[in-house]
């Protein structure tokens, strides 16, 4: 046999062989090529390129050499294309032993030596020179020899990371029809098994069967050759759950015609990717096909996370699920092909509001590489509360017309009116323009304004053109200063290019209300207003002896003594009350009067009211008296009212049990004498006969014994006395009759045998 067909067995060389390759696809299948060889004129070819051709035999023998080299050459060409997309679409494995790429292997073999009972396990080489193909392999043929056991055994292989190891092994059997009646032990089958250890041996494990797990019993898939068939190499692939540190392989031959041409040992890793800006090391499969290894990612470089990345690995060496991820810091760009972190440069910034470097807002600038917002120019300011893509803008004008509305000896309003607003401002980005706008907000400073000094409205800053300020102290200068300055800015519209479309916005608005800083108005420069008042003096004597005369349920009288200092002549007297409960209530009732007394009315029933009084002179109203309270009386007739109702209740209820026991004594009264005169009727009816017209009915009808008694001849029935004659002819059914007659007779016993007359 020429060396393009060598190492399936030196004797079994056929007209052809069989080259195959198992590659995993990218999706984790096992995907098998066969390639059949022909031989034509000592050359391969495959198979599937030889078609039936009539060959003249009139053409000269070189014609046919140069057809076959032609099919020779693109047989090799086709092969490489195969290889080419077979490398395309590998999953990644990590190879552990692969004997194609082995000058020798000197595995371990029994029985080895002089003294075997068989020749045993061979190392021999297979070469394919068209396919550059020299491989060493392993064969036995023992065949002719009785009780055949025969044992090969692999290196030890650490198994590493891998949770599951796979075999792949590449073989020939030949089929045992080609030893007839030489064959004493042919099989077609062989015997794979490992042993898992904990480390490797200087001599090999024991080679009994006990000591080693079966993986399977292998057979020729692809089939045997024999006289009438090509050379068949079949490939068979196997795995297993290791959890030792390594695993030996043995192959155990008992009496079949084997080539174990190459044996390939690896296991199958998810590969490295990087998703959502998060690094997933190679992650090998888990000990079991359908068991998902969970791996934990780490962010890329300049990333972080926004929730831990983790990924799934499926026992097919494939990714799923993935949950969480990274994003770029700020001041930092995300490249979405190349999944890194790309730093901004000068002049331009990347905030959490926007996913890619922009340039500057208006009024502002980035000096460095890697901004993460721009600095406002001098003379601008940007909002505390505003994003970082928002423009800085320049303080607003001072308000107009601050006016003072009110002012007394603790309290004072002002009012003003709005500055000019700004213009909006136009923001470039990618492909659109956005219109920023922010309103005018203010804020009070008051220097003289002690800390019990109160505010309405009471925030920072406001957007109201009115504020009042309550306890103030009495004739004390204030000076009030109103600054003008910017709100929050808000986006107006956008304004797209005529050849754009929304998908081109690179910006993501954030939420402004993240930021909690307030205005700190010593570093910005605002305009404002200023006004200066003073408080009205206060009164050096106050309404005392507040006292109340009489009170009713509706009604109060009061009476109170007059100041005894005046600073100015008294204008009248405010009265103002309110019930307890609503001591904190702003809405009180109150009266105005000249005199020293006050007369107050519409109150309420059973309630405590407090009472107080100020008086008012041209400087103002001085302070409340003390507070008196007093509690209204409840009110006669509603508890007169109340009597009357409920008698008028009580006699209802009475009268009206009266009448239904009434109606009833009379109901039964009058079923009574019913009943008596139906009773009365029937006695009337029946009055009794004479004597003798007695005794001779009942002598002839009733079969009750007669006695006679002491003192007549008359006779009378034996129980009882005597009863009423029955004219049957009263009745209209005779039944009725007979019942009425001898009502101590049972009625079923009683039958009317005719009826005379």
């Amino acid at each position: 046999m020429p060396s393009t067909c060598y190492g399936v067995h030196r004797r079994d060389c056929k007209s052809g062989c069989i080259v195959r390759r198992n590659t995993i696809s990218s999706m984790g299948k096992l995907a098998s090529l066969q390639i059949k060889f022909h031989k034509i004129s000592d050359a391969l070819v495959p198979s599937t390129l030889i078609h039936p051709i009539s060959m003249p035999s009139s053409k000269p023998v070189h014609n046919i050499s140069r057809y076959i080299a032609r099919i020779s050459l693109l047989c090799i060409s086709w092969l490489i294309a195969i290889q080419y997309n077979i490398r395309l679409t590998h999953a990644d494995q990590v190879v552990l032993l692969d004997t194609t790429r082995e000058a020798t292997l000197e595995w371990t073999r029994y029985p080895y030596g002089p003294q075997a009972q068989t020749p045993g396990w061979v190392e021999e080489s297979f070469t394919d020179f068209v396919k550059g193909i020299n491989w060493r392999s392993y064969v036995v043929c023992d065949v002719a020899y009785h009780n055949v056991n025969n044992w090969l055994w692999s290196p030890f292989i650490d198994r590493g990371p891998a949770n599951r190891l796979y075999i792949e092994i590449q073989f020939t059997i030949r089929d045992c029809s080609l030893f007839p009646g030489n064959a004493l032990s042919c099989k077609e089958t062989f015997s794979l098994l490992f042993y898992e250890f904990d480390a490797a041996t200087r001599e090999p494990p024991p080679w009994q069967t006990d000591s080693y797990r079966l993986i399977a019993r292998i057979a020729a898939g692809e089939g045997r050759f024999n006289q009438n068939s090509d050379v068949d190499i079949n490939t068979e692939v196997k795995s297993i759950a290791v959890n030792k540190k390594g695993v030996y392989f043995a192959f155990r031959d008992q009496g079949a015609c084997i080539s174990v041409l190459a044996v390939k040992v690896y296991y199958i890793t998810c590969p490295a990717v990087t998703e959502n800006f998060a690094h997933f090391n190679e992650t090998p499969t888990g000990k079991e096909i359908t068991i998902i290894e969970k791996q934990n990612g780490t962010c890329v470089e300049n990333a972080e996370p926004y929730e831990p990345p983790t990924y799934l690995c499926k026992g097919d060496g494939k990714w799923t699920i993935l949950t969480g991820g990274c994003r770029c810091k700020v001041g930092y760009e995300p490249n979405d092909v190349k999944k890194t972190c790309t730093e901004c440069p000068v002049g331009t910034f990347k905030s959490p509001e926007v996913r890619k470097c922009m340039p500057c807002p208006l009024h502002s600038n980035s000096s460095k590489t890697g901004s993460a917002f721009c600095m406002c120019l001098p003379g601008y300011y940007r909002h505390p509360r505003d994003g970082r893509h928002i423009p800085c803008y320049s303080p607003p004008a001072a308000p107009t017309n601050l006016t003072l509305l009110f002012v007394d000896q603790t309290s004072a309003i002002l009012s003003w009116s709005a500055p000019t607003r700004n213009e909006s401002q136009l923001v470039e980005g990618p492909g659109q323009l956005h219109s920023y706008h922010s309103d005018v907000v203010y804020k009070i400073r008051c220097s003289m304004c002690s800390p019990n000094v109160m505010f309405n409205p009471s925030t920072d800053t406001f957007n109201e053109t009115k504020i009042t300020l309550t306890n103030l102290d009495p004739v004390t200068t204030y000076t009030v200063q109103i600054h003008s300055t910017n709100g929050i800015s808000y986006l107006v519209d956008s304004i797209f290019h005529s050849n754009e479309t929304t998908a081109n916005s690179e910006i993501a608005f954030a939420n402004a209300s993240t930021a909690s800083n307030l205005l700190d108005l010593n570093e910005i420069k605002t305009e404002h207003a200023e006004i200066i008042f003073t408080t009205e003096s206060a009164l050096l004597s106050t309404v005392f002896n507040l006292r109340i005369l009489a009170i009713t349920s509706k009604d109060a009288d009061l009476e109170w003594d007059k100041p005894l200092q005046n600073d100015a002549p008294l204008e009248f007297y405010e009265v103002r009350w309110f019930p307890k409960i609503e001591l904190d209530s702003i809405n009180k009732s109150a009266l105005n009067t000249k005199d020293t007394k006050a007369h107050i009315e519409g109150l309420l029933e059973s309630t405590e009211y407090g009472f107080q009084v100020r008086c008012k002179t041209i400087n103002g109203f001085g302070s409340y008296s003390n507070m008196i309270y007093a509690q209204t009386l409840q009110s006669v007739s509603s508890v007169y009212d109340d009597s009357v109702q409920i008698r008028f209740i009580a006699g209802a209820i009475v009268t009206g049990v009266l009448f239904l026991v009434i109606f009833i004594v009379a109901t039964v009264y009058f079923m009574r004498s019913k009943h008596q005169d139906e009773l009365d009727k029937k006695s009337t009816n029946h009055l009794p006969l004479p004597m003798d017209y007695a005794s001779n009915e009942v002598n002839s009808m009733d079969t009750t014994p007669i006695v006679k008694t002491l003192h007549s001849n008359v006779t009378t029935p034996l129980f009882g006395n005597s009863r009423s004659y029955v004219d049957p002819h009263t009745y209209e059914d005779p039944n009725q009759a007979i019942r009425e007659f001898a009502r101590e007779i049972d009625a079923n016993y009683i039958t009317i045998e005719a009826i005379i007359g």
